[in-house]
């Protein structure tokens, strides 16, 4: 069974093309290529994020509190919709994210949204997750507001499993089309060429990989694919 429960700290990186190809070889001594990456090729994210009709989730997200948390949908790959996906609350308290999501049909997650209504429990769902997607769903009259989709290859420690790197490019959104079966199309979030990196970790970030960061001059940042999505649609709508 996939992992259903994460704990970790995250540290996002906005970086080049170049610092990429940089990059990429000088963690292969200690990195190894996730199982969705077959032979090191990129993979298809998809999401929905889920809302209030005023955004009061990502608008809280953005005043940065010390708890925050977050509901999505998500699929890797386009998918129909008696395809499994995963439906996630994601949570962050003062810097450490906790993930939980639970496999499910996309048509029971969004009758699941929808009326408020627990699916009966399949052998390949997490219990406990759904209810607390359940009560996640009536703290809030919650609508699809956003898909976003991208591309990502990621890496694994090969020592420390729990140590994760990501690349994520191609970052498309839209506020129309609000569904995973409708296909990954969007308008790019970044400018063609700019990735976002992003190490995660159940500790502190390991010496060796600190000093390729500090080498290559790159800082974390608290960039939010949401965030800044929900940001320029705000500048548009001005």
């Amino acid at each position: 069974m996939a992992i259903e429960v994460f704990n970790r700290y995250e540290k996002k990186f906005i970086i080049t093309d170049e610092i990429y190809k940089i990059l990429k070889p000088m963690l292969e001594d200690d990195m190894e290529t996730d199982s969705h990456s077959i032979n090191g090729e990129f993979y298809n994210i998809c999401n929905i994020y889920y809302d209030t009709e005023e955004n009061d989730i990502i608008r809280k997200s953005l005043d940065n509190p010390i708890y925050k948390e977050k509901l999505r949908l998500r699929s890797y790959g386009v998918v129909g919709l008696d395809e499994k996906v995963y439906l996630e609350i994601k949570k962050k308290y003062n810097g450490l994210i906790n993930k939980r999501r639970t496999s499910i049909l996309l048509k029971d997650a969004y009758q699941f949204i929808e009326k408020k209504e627990k699916p009966e429990l399949k052998p390949y769902m997490n219990g406990q997750v759904l209810n607390e997607i359940d009560y996640f769903l009536h703290q809030y009259q919650l609508k699809p507001t956003l898909y976003l989709t991208y591309d990502r290859n990621a890496l694994f420690g090969k020592q420390d499993k729990n140590l994760r790197i990501t690349f994520d490019t191609n970052i498309r959104t839209r506020r129309y089309d609000i569904a995973l079966e409708k296909g990954n199309y969007g308008e790019l979030l970044l400018p063609e060429g700019i990735w976002l990196m992003e190490i995660k970790t159940e500790e502190t970030t390991p010496l060796w990989l600190v000093s390729i960061l500090s080498k290559l001059k790159l800082y974390n940042s608290t960039f939010s694919k949401y965030g800044t999505e929900y940001r320029n649609y705000v500048l548009h709508k001005k």
